[in-house]
């Protein structure tokens, strides 16, 4: 079983988000203070809006904020790795930036690691707050890949993650691994577990993926996943 965490950090990938920052940093707080010591990474994956400047100048009321910055957009899989790498806490809990993700939940996703998992992830199904389109393509995109890669995970889609640092870091590397996180927690032979969470309208700005171009990305993506799986080794090891 592995071990609670001493320390948390909080990832979150951010392009274009220069308005909703502030708002999404103090509920991460007031979710997190007196529950577990925690930092809080931002990566601004090469923003051209004010996004930059505007986290620079929260810094100073809020000590747990660190800042990493992409000189270009690299993805928001290389947004997250850059922040893992970067971190400080044993546990990763991620979230998008757009504040769509509640981070009262992270909590929840904390209390889940007594069952000795290296993933919990957020369930959006039942309070998913998007248009009819992203919604549908959503049910068909996690039922195509639950069916080829056997994750058990209804909802891999959902930003709010929690997972073991150290897991993460011994995954393969490409870009939009973000999306398959359970799948490649599970072929490392890693225990994951979904949690029903709280998913909230976007309040400002606009989302920088496109559901087509999302889909098709998805679909080669998918197929290289499955790839890996077969290839996966899971020794039992002892030491003599």
């Amino acid at each position: 079983m592995n071990l609670p965490p001493s320390r948390l950090s909080v990832v979150v990938p951010v392009r274009n988000e220069q308005d909703n920052l502030q708002g999404l940093i103090a509920e991460i707080c007031t979710a997190l203070n007196g529950v577990i010591d925690y930092e809080i990474i931002y990566v601004d994956d090469g923003s051209t809006d004010d996004t930059l400047r505007r986290l620079k100048s929260t810094q100073s009321q809020y000590p747990q904020l660190r800042i990493m910055n992409h000189a270009k957009s690299c993805g928001q899989s290389t947004a997250v790795r850059t922040g893992v790498k970067a971190a400080r806490g044993d546990w990763i809990a991620t979230l998008d930036g757009d504040g769509q993700n509640d981070p009262a939940d992270i909590p929840k996703l904390l209390a889940a690691l007594d069952q000795g998992v290296e993933l919990v992830g957020g369930n959006r199904r039942k309070s998913r707050r998007d248009v009819w389109i992203k919604r549908i393509s959503s049910v068909i995109a996690n039922g195509v890949r639950s069916k080829l890669l056997n994750d058990n995970t209804p909802d891999t889609g959902c930003g709010l993650k929690l997972f073991s640092r150290d897991a993460f870091l011994d995954l393969p590397y490409f870009d939009h691994m973000h999306r398959f996180l359970p799948a490649l927690i599970k072929r490392r032979g890693g225990k994951i577990l979904s949690v029903a969470v709280n998913h909230r309208p976007r309040e400002h700005g606009k989302s920088n993926y496109g559901t087509i171009d999302r889909l098709l990305v998805g679909i080669v993506d998918l197929f290289g996943v499955v790839w890996l799986q077969r290839r996966a080794k899971l020794p039992i090891v002892t030491e003599e």
